[in-house]
């Protein structure tokens, strides 16, 4: 695990713990309603937004294992 805050939300930081173990990393927003973004390593850029306040929690935590599974590695 690193160092970074955990998520509130028990589903979307069950998510972004999915993305970290698949080699992507979190990064902490500065600004706004965002929680931040986890951040593809591979050239392709893929990247998906976490909200630190969502309405639907798990529709959230489902965008971002989504985005972890189809990007092409």
């Amino acid at each position: 695990m690193t160092d970074r805050k955990r998520h509130p939300n028990k589903h979307i930081e069950a998510a972004i713990r999915y993305a970290e173990d698949h080699g992507w990393r979190f990064v902490k927003s500065k600004k706004g309603h965002s929680y931040g973004a986890v951040l593809c390593p591979n050239a392709c850029q893929c990247r998906e937004q976490v909200s630190s306040t969502p309405r639907v929690p798990e529709a959230n935590a489902k965008d971002i294992r989504r985005a972890v599974d189809k990007c092409p590695k």
